[in-house]
């Protein structure tokens, strides 16, 4: 386990600054300074440093829905176990916008997932009239989700199935032979109306409980065969079924969004399923039934590279992106700070972000010393974004929490990427991206993968402001 303690460091407050100030937030690869706050004066005066970050409001780009975690079973049961208070106030520090770091999105699993009580559909007994939640939700992921609304009632939530339920599945779609099993399967053709009802009925089961799903993905890594729980949807088939849902939201007055493939960046290395996005969005067509509710494609990076982003972005610009999963473990020294928070930046967020993301969303919040609870199948081997100790006491902080509360603290959702000049001396070591907020507010996120501290002079041509980005750490800055 990492030595260094990464708990949030507390406010601290700039003396003898007043008027127009700008709010940063660092945190540092080797710890010494985790989410800390600080203040810098705003001034009207003539630039000339030699490090210049400018912002251009006249450039932009895509809007931004939000940042955030996967809300599973095993994040609930832990955060269930710690005593009520802590949990509160854990809770209001993730995502509160005027208490805490505003992260703003979820993903939950319809059905089960990998970080489960057990493997279960909503609906194992044949026959749609058999649907109902399962304990997962009821008394776990439900309680927390409506925790986490009362502290941020705008909070987005994104839902996906790992499985359909086995009684739907085929070991074939042409000769429809049954299969019954949690993993792998197609799904039967004869069957995709009645999956598309499953969407309805359980968007609509959330809705009841006062939880409104935002958008869906049709499968969860759709070419991934070998989860605990899993469904093979090659990109034809997954056509043929969005074709439906679509359909099924639109005749039930849903307005959820579909994000498509939802998997990884190199399409697992199926040569016939590359460009999955854009196979889908062709083989659909313009006008059908609900097009409107398919918006664009969802990826996650356990395989290839994120400039495949750009690659989709390209081919159907008129379609959104979102970055829906990532994982840190044993495998990535996932609890190693001064290893994960340049590369977790770099690649995470700032790296999708500027290649269209509109939303970046990593695995479990919270797991526990034992990198659990979880099933059988799945991964035996992450960490959470944080991990609970000490009989669910003490919160340990890894990089996935500070890459997205980076970002939430000063990015809020309708915010609009904007473009960017740098003038410097050396700049081979920055990354960075900007935001003009509904509110007004600007904002950037400045990663120094270095080995030197750099003091930049951050600004929009007419104001400007100081900012010294630490060696391997990330400062976002948010100004009037």
């Amino acid at each position: 386990m990492d030595t260094i303690d990464n708990t949030p460091n507390p406010n601290v407050v700039e003396e003898n600054l007043s008027g127009n100030l700008a709010t940063l937030y660092t945190t540092t690869a080797n710890g010494s300074a985790t989410l800390k706050k600080t203040y810098s004066q705003v001034a009207s005066t003539v630039n000339m440093a030699p490090t210049t970050i400018q912002v251009d409001p006249t450039k932009t780009y895509q809007s931004m829905d939000g940042f955030g975690f996967a809300i599973t079973y095993s994040t609930c049961y832990n955060l269930m176990k710690m005593d009520a208070a802590s949990r509160e106030k854990f809770l209001k520090q993730t995502y509160s916008t005027t208490e805490g770091y505003g992260v703003s999105y979820a993903r939950i699993s319809i059905g089960c997932n990998d970080f489960s009580s057990t493997e279960y559909s909503l609906c194992d007994t044949k026959g749609l009239e058999n649907f109902a939640l399962h304990n997962d939700e009821t008394s776990y992921v439900i309680p927390v989700l409506k925790e986490i609304l009362a502290i941020n009632p705008n909070l987005k939530i994104m839902a996906s199935p790992w499985t359909c339920p086995k009684w739907m599945k085929v070991s074939d779609i042409n000769t429809k032979a049954a299969f019954d099993s949690w993993t792998d399967g197609h799904l039967n053709p004869d069957y995709r109306k009645d999956y598309a009802q499953y969407f309805v009925k359980f968007v609509n089961a959330m809705k009841a409980n006062g939880i409104n799903i935002y958008a869906v993905s049709p499968q969860n890594e759709p070419l991934n065969r070998a989860n605990c729980a899993s469904l093979y949807m090659p990109w034809d088939e997954e056509a043929a079924f969005v074709k439906e849902l679509a359909s099924a939201f639109k005749q039930n007055n849903i307005n959820t969004k579909i994000y498509v493939y939802d998997h990884n960046y190199n399409y697992d290395n199926g040569g016939d399923q590359q460009d999955y996005p854009i196979k889908v969005y062709n083989a659909l067509g313009q006008n059908y039934d609900g097009s409107e509710l398919v918006v664009g494609a969802a990826f996650h990076d356990y395989g290839g590279s994120n400039t495949e982003l750009t690659n989709v972005h390209n081919k159907a610009t008129d379609k959104d992106l979102i970055f829906s999963e990532s994982s840190i473990g044993t495998w990535n020294d996932g609890r190693n700070l001064s290893k994960r928070l340049v590369e977790d930046m770099k690649n995470i967020t700032l790296g999708t972000v500027n290649q269209w993301c509109k939303a970046v969303l990593v695995w479990n919040l919270m797991l526990d010393e034992k990198m659990g609870p979880n099933l059988d199948g799945g991964c035996q081997t992450c960490y959470g974004a944080v991990d609970i100790f000490n009989n669910y006491t003490t919160v340990k902080y890894n990089s996935h929490y500070y890459v997205i509360s980076q970002m939430s603290s000063v990015v809020r959702p309708g915010a609009v990427r904007i473009g960017t000049a740098l003038r410097s001396v050396s700049d081979k070591d920055i990354i960075y991206s900007a935001f003009l907020n509904p509110d007004g507010t600007k904002a950037l996120v400045v990663l120094n993968s270095g080995d030197t501290d750099i003091t930049a002079t951050i600004g929009d041509g007419s104001e400007n402001f100081k900012a010294v980005i630490p060696a391997q750490g990330v400062v976002s800055c948010s100004w009037k």
